[in-house]
């Protein structure tokens, strides 16, 4: 008995000090949920860190790896970043998204495009460019391909959101979407586990609204949650449908039911957090993008992320 007890406190010792715990089965088993804490080291990405993305290796992948323009990959169970790819001259990405084959969709603001890199390549290819953009800023993926992209105008202070998706013929179109409500600075989205709920954030109004997906149109808008304080980035969903929300400047993940009530805010190592994405092998680690410190850190959920289970079409019934 003693030699065990020893073991066992060995064992979750070693889970709470080693970075690469987080994406290891044996540790993961033992963390403790909503405890976040550091993965890389400070600096490794720059001011525009965001966009986290996990493949269905547990490779997580990040846009602005040591300059801008580039895309930064931290392989499962390591604790520091390498160099993935670096976008056309130019290019800045914002937002990366996997569809269900693997393949990898960037959203590049300062040009105006959306980058597709196939899976288990690095070859950049573009996927669709529009002259009306604003800026592609984040974007969500439906089990079907459709791309939803937020595109806020910050200097007007409103936004709008764009559906691309290929036609009948192969080739891949996009258009704005229709939407009952003027938008603020559309910036956060994803969608329902369903694909039937679009949520939206608004970060100069720090709310989050619901629309109906119908074709191009955004129906019942219904505002989800408005925030007193500090302003909103990055949404992620998980399979029960709850909304993971960046609080930047507040330094925290705030967990809202599908209806907007605040189940909990998850306090984080720095005060501001971009993005989020859901990873690890089973779907239930999130990993933070820190604007402050230029560095990713992590914490264990109870229920896996709706990205998470595009592929295994009976993931969705383990909520």
């Amino acid at each position: 008995m003693r030699t065990a007890t020893i073991s066992n406190r060995s064992i979750l010792l070693l889970c709470e000090l080693a970075l690469a715990s987080i994406a290891v089965s044996p540790c993961t088993a033992q963390q403790a949920t909503f405890r976040s804490q550091p993965v890389t080291p400070a600096g490794e990405y720059t001011f525009g860190i965001e966009g986290p993305a996990v493949d269905d290796k547990g490779n997580l992948y990040v846009v602005n790896f040591g300059k801008q323009g580039t895309i930064g990959i931290l392989a499962a169970g390591s604790s520091q970043s390498q160099l993935f790819a670096t976008l056309p001259e130019g290019s800045i990405g914002n937002a990366i998204r996997f569809d269900r084959e693997g393949r990898m969709f960037v959203a590049d603001y300062r040009k105006h495009n959306i980058f597709l890199i196939g899976s288990g390549g690095t070859t950049i290819e573009t996927y669709f460019h529009s002259d009306d953009f604003n800026q592609p800023n984040d974007m969500t993926i439906a089990a079907d391909g459709t791309i939803y992209a937020s595109d806020p105008h910050w200097k007007r202070h409103d936004g709008q959101i764009w559906r691309i998706a290929k036609t009948a013929d192969g080739s891949v179109q996009g258009e704005k979407m229709l939407a009952d409500r003027p938008m603020s600075t559309t910036n956060g989205i994803d969608l329902s586990p369903d694909g039937k709920t679009l949520y939206v954030g608004e970060s100069d109004t720090r709310e989050i609204w619901s629309y109906r997906v119908d074709g191009s149109k955004l129906l019942a808008p219904k505002l989800v949650k408005k925030f007193d304080d500090f302003s909103i980035d990055g949404i992620r969903t998980d399979i029960s449908g709850r909304l993971f929300v960046a609080r930047i400047l507040k330094g925290t993940i705030a967990v809202l039911s599908p209806a907007g009530v605040l189940e909990r805010e998850i306090r984080l190592s720095a005060k501001e957090p971009t993005n989020l994405a859901f990873g690890g092998t089973d779907g239930k680690t999130i990993f933070v993008t820190q604007r402050q410190g230029g560095l990713i850190e992590s914490f264990r959920t109870d229920r896996a992320g709706r990205e998470h289970c595009l592929a295994p079409a009976d993931c969705l019934k383990q909520k």
